[in-house]
Order: structure tokens, then sequence, then C-alpha cells
């Protein structure tokens, strides 16, 4: 494979940071190691722009403060971008792999759409989901919960970036875009808080998507619940049919033996009197 030419000023590191992870083994079993190692790390620097982007909206950081969130915003942004990087180089058909990941893409090209960088969370529901285990209803439990946490929070901390200095705005305090944020996402609104910026009402509109899709999770969820119980249920009962079965199987078998016995004229002749 030849260098990696779509990033300028980062082939060297790039390069020496792949190699470690290719071998005679293939490249898709290096890329899944690497993933695998830069899970945890990928999850903590998501942890550290959220705590980052917190500060940033509610505590509204001046001088060495805001250079120090805005350096945390950076640096986490650069693990991503390497991240992106190394990947793209381990993958066996670049270009196959590209198409497939454009939401990576996205996340590591955030810094030029300022609300979209709270993708790069995605990260944490991801290590949490495989934290779980293989259990499909544990997962998708994981993926609603998680995600209906994170999205609560972050699309409050977002849409009052966008609306608390925009003219005529009814979103200004974080706590009246908590509401708003719960409101939307469970689709109840009440309209009592309505965002009015285009930023702002972009965000509502992805909220409103984002709860219609955690609702149809949580419905499909207790659905599965449902189902599974039904399941145990049924299949407790036929333990106890076949064990009845087996037991008449049993007493079929003695009785037959019993049978054959008194119908040989030997056998019998063979029993004592009583």
């Amino acid at each position: 494979m030849g260098e990696v030419k779509d990033f300028p000023g980062g082939r060297t590191t790039v390069r020496t940071i792949a190699t470690r992870f290719r071998g005679v083994h293939g490249v898709e079993t290096k890329l899944q190691a690497w993933e695998r190692r830069a899970e945890w790390p990928l999850a903590i620097a998501a942890l550290l722009f959220l705590a980052a982007y917190s500060v940033e909206v509610l505590a509204l950081p001046a001088g060495a403060a805001a250079v120090a969130v805005h350096v945390v915003s950076v640096v986490t942004w650069a693990m991503f971008v390497v991240d992106y990087a190394v990947r793209l180089y381990l993958a066996e058909h670049r270009w196959r792999w590209f198409w497939r990941h454009l939401f990576d893409l996205a996340i590591v090209a955030l810094p030029i759409l300022r609300h979209l960088r709270l993708l790069r969370l995605v990260t944490l529901i991801t290590v949490l989901n495989r934290a779980v285990g293989h259990a499909i209803r544990g997962r998708v439990a994981m993926y609603t919960v998680g995600g209906a946490v994170l999205l609560i929070y972050v699309s409050s901390l977002a849409v009052l970036q966008a609306e608390r200095h925009y003219p005529d705005a009814h979103i200004t305090h974080f706590g009246e875009a908590l509401w708003w944020a719960m409101t939307t996402i469970t689709t109840v609104g009440y309209g009592d808080l309505t965002p009015v910026s285009p930023t702002g009402r972009v965000i509502a509109v992805l909220l409103m998507i984002g709860g219609i899709s955690l609702l149809g999770s949580i419905t499909a969820t207790l659905a599965s619940w449902l189902v599974q119980r039904v399941a145990d249920e049924d299949t407790a009962a036929q333990q106890v049919t076949t064990a009845h079965i087996d037991t008449l199987v049993q007493e079929i078998a003695q009785l037959r033996e019993e049978v054959a016995r008194l119908g040989d004229p030997a056998a019998t002749r063979d029993r004592p009197d009583r």
C-alpha cells in the first residue's frame, strides 16, 4: 500500500503508528486491534470534550479559562483525527472503508460545523454498548438510556448556546433549555418554550427525530422483553411436560416387561405360588 496522501503534514506520524498494528495476519485484524485499543482513550476524550463544552456554555469562561477550554477541545479533536487517519491507513479497501464511515469523517470535520461537534459523544454510547456484552436486548437498552440522557443534555447545551443572545429568544437559561429538551424528545411539545433562531430550530428538528427513534427503540425493547418472558414460560412448561412423558414411557416399558413375563409359560411356572 502507498502512503496516505490525504493527510499532508501527518504522513509520517500516521505511517509510524499504523505500521505497529500491521502484520502477517492481515490488515483487517490489525485494524480491529487498533479500534479495540483506541476505544477507551476516545471515550475519555469524548468525556473531556463534554466537560469542556459544558463549561463553555454554562460558565462562559474568559481569559485563561477560555483558553484552557479551547485547548481541551482542540486536543480531543486531534485525537479523533489521528484515530480516523490510522483506521483509514489500515483499511484494506480504503475507498470502501471511506464511504462506509462518512459519519466518522463528519466527527473529524466537526470544528467547521460548530454545534455538530457533539456527535463525538456517540463514542461514549458505543463503548458502553460493548461493555454490556452480546445480549441484544441489553445493547438496545444501553443505546436507549445512554442515547436519551446524552441527547437531552447536549441538545440543552446546544440550544442554549444558539438562543441565549438571539433577539426575542424564549430560551435564555439552562433550566429552560433542559425543560424544552425533555418535552421535545418525548414528543409532548407544550409550546411554552420554542427556539427562534435558525440554528435552534435545526437542533429542534434533530431532537424531534431522535425522540421518535428513541420511542421506537423503547417500544421494541418492551416487546422483546414480553416475548422473552412468554418464551421462558413456554420452555419451562415444555420441560415439565417432557419430564412427565419420560416418566410415563418408563412406566409403560415396565408394564410391558411385566406383561411379557406373565405371558411366558416358563416364567409363570417358575413363579412361587402365593
